[in-house]
């Protein structure tokens, strides 16, 4: 049996960080989007000044609250090799997720690139989940993972031929989901007995890595944008920096360490439902019949996943971390 993870932070409340973490995220794919077709910016540039705002933006907040907090009692250390080992997966992890993303979402489109995303990303942590952190899966949540195969099958192949879903654009998503489902599983493995670090230096530590990694990449891409439309590209850059990225990234490892891996998965579907709204909505983009009902499959099963998770996690006692 795995123990609940020792923190003082309730549930409930890291529910609402992850709620609004996700509800964010749906809209920095929308202002990506925006900045594609006015800035001159590509995706590899606009993911370098993500993650460099993000770390200049939580470099203080990560001082101050190490100052606030003073001594405090000892405890064990990680080893060297273990921190830098954390570094490292949460920094490449995020990289490959949010470098991924934002060229799906140039190469597919908002709604279908992140649908597919965030689609599967739960099918990843489930499955990673059940052999890193033994997460039990149980029948409903092999129903619930098949469907969203299924749903994602009629997503890419039902458009296939129609312009509206591009294979490359899928195939970058889904780097991007097995980017973001690495950084879950880890980071949850790390907390489930309270071996996890302090999430905002989980934070600044992962920006640090991204953006080093960007930074050759965004040079060869062509990292500065176009004079033209300049106060409105920094305004979206500084939005894109402060709310989807430095704030919602710490909420997001503060609540995941109280939160079960594919719980947190399942929430952050908030993203897809936003993204799609909004490309819809503002950016014109044209979903075809089969793109509506695979998106929907794909949803539907990932719901699903969600009530299996919740009788998981009430027939555990309502922890966080379930029976192995």
């Amino acid at each position: 049996m795995l123990t609940p993870v020792p923190s003082a932070l309730p549930v409930g409340r890291g529910l609402a960080y992850v709620t609004f973490a996700a509800t964010t995220w749906g809209t920095a794919g929308a202002a990506a989007s925006l900045l594609y077709d006015t800035s001159g910016l590509g995706p590899l540039a606009l993911t370098f000044w993500r993650t460099l705002g993000g770390l200049v933006l939580m470099l203080p907040v990560v001082l101050l609250r190490a100052r606030r907090r003073g001594p405090i009692a000892p405890r064990p250390r990680a080893s060297r090799r273990d921190r830098t080992l954390r570094v490292l997966v949460t920094g490449l992890g995020l990289t490959v997720f949010q470098a991924a993303y934002f060229e799906a979402v140039e190469s597919t489109g908002l709604a279908v690139g992140t649908v597919v995303t965030l689609g599967a990303a739960p099918v990843l942590v489930a499955l990673a989940g059940r052999v890193v952190v033994g997460e039990r899966l149980g029948l409903g949540g092999v129903f619930a993972v098949s469907g969203a195969l299924a749903g994602l099958l009629v997503l890419v192949l039902g458009s296939e031929g129609t312009g509206a879903v591009r294979p490359a654009g899928v195939g970058l998503a889904l780097l991007s989901a097995a980017g973001y489902a690495t950084v879950t599983v880890y980071t949850r493995y790390l907390g489930r007995d309270g071996g996890g670090s302090d999430p905002y230096t989980t934070t600044l530590t992962s920006f640090a890595v991204c953006t080093a990694c960007l930074l050759p990449l965004a040079l060869a891409e062509g990292p500065l944008p176009q004079a033209h439309h300049l106060g409105h590209t920094i305004g979206l850059m500084v939005y894109i920096a402060a709310v989807p990225t430095a704030l919602a990234y710490g909420l997001y490892f503060t609540g995941l360490a109280v939160v079960r891996a594919t719980t947190v998965s399942v929430i952050t579907l908030i993203e897809p439902v936003t993204a799609a709204v909004i490309a819809v909505a503002l950016l014109d983009e044209r979903l075809t019949t089969a793109t509506v009902i695979g998106t929907t499959v794909l949803l539907c099963a990932v719901a699903a996943l969600a009530l299996a998770e919740a009788r998981g996690a009430g027939a555990a006692g309502g922890g966080t971390a379930p029976a192995s």
